[in-house]
């Protein structure tokens, strides 16, 4: 939050500083290519997530998973992170952010003060989300997912003061998200059944920043991105273990784990260098 707060500052002093001093529109038209730096991280509005079971394998989740006397085998509950250690009081280390770099490029066309434009992007990034669910065995279950790399399309649009640039941006975005699962359980066989193990998951980028020429075909910029991604496509079976256990008391072929959001949310923010032709 602080990260995101102090690039929101910087976005608008640099607004502010441009606006106290516009110059002419200059001139922005044409095609351009750049290279971006910074850092991304897990959004604040998946703390919360949990993890939910379908005990009798008829694809609706929110069954609760009992233990041999009819009690909640996970009334010991849920962490936002990862962990090795069996019981909750063990702790959980928290989702982790990772540096971002790519290259983009795009085309602007200006009109009086407004500047249009669009832009493709390829970015290497390295942001990591967990859940873990404890059990009383005790034992702890661990869904994760990690984003390697990000495509976007995207709109923006601006107003252009002298050789400074504001600008809102926004469009398609495509995630390249490994999943994984791993548990102190020994007991049980623990297998994806998902029905789709592609990698890509789609969503959507919001944003803004500011471009500043430094020369007339050079530029510097400051930027903020919102990405949410829908990740769906992974589910965990529990099966196997002693006779008449937890997983297989409903329905003997197992249960099935999943996570309780399909929202994968992003913040980040970078620098960026850009050359105009």
């Amino acid at each position: 939050m602080k990260t995101m707060l102090c690039a929101a500052a910087a976005i608008g002093a640099l607004t502010a500083a441009s606006a106290a001093h516009a110059q002419s529109a200059g001139d922005w038209t044409g095609a351009y290519v750049g290279g971006v730096a910074g850092y991304g991280w897990q959004a604040e509005n998946d703390d919360d997530e949990s993890v939910v079971f379908d005990t009798n394998l008829d694809g609706t989740y929110g069954d609760t998973v009992r233990t041999g006397t009819g009690a909640d085998a996970f009334a010991a509950g849920f962490c936002d992170g990862q962990t090795f250690n069996p019981t909750r009081a063990g702790g959980c280390g928290g989702d982790e952010g990772g540096p971002e770099f790519g290259a983009r490029m795009g085309y602007d066309w200006q009109f009086g003060n407004v500047v249009a434009g669009v832009l493709g992007e390829a970015v290497r990034t390295d942001v990591k989300d967990s859940v873990t669910a404890f059990s009383a065995t005790p034992a702890a279950y661990t869904m994760r997912r990690d984003l390697n790399g990000l495509l976007a399309a995207r709109a923006r649009v601006g107003y252009a003061m002298g050789n400074t640039l504001p600008y809102v941006t926004g469009g398609y975005a495509w995630g390249d998200v490994d999943r994984s699962f791993s548990t102190t359980n020994t007991a049980n066989t623990f297998t994806e059944v998902s029905d789709d193990d592609d990698n890509r998951t789609d969503g959507w980028q919001l944003g803004g920043g500011v471009e500043h020429k430094i020369t007339e075909n050079v530029s510097l910029g400051l930027e903020y991105l919102y990405t949410r991604l829908d990740d769906d496509g992974y589910t965990i079976r529990a099966s196997g273990g002693p006779a008449g256990g937890p997983f297989t008391s409903v329905n003997g072929a197992g249960t099935d784990f999943n996570r309780t959001s399909d929202e994968f949310n992003i913040h980040s923010v970078r620098m960026a260098a850009t050359y105009r032709f």
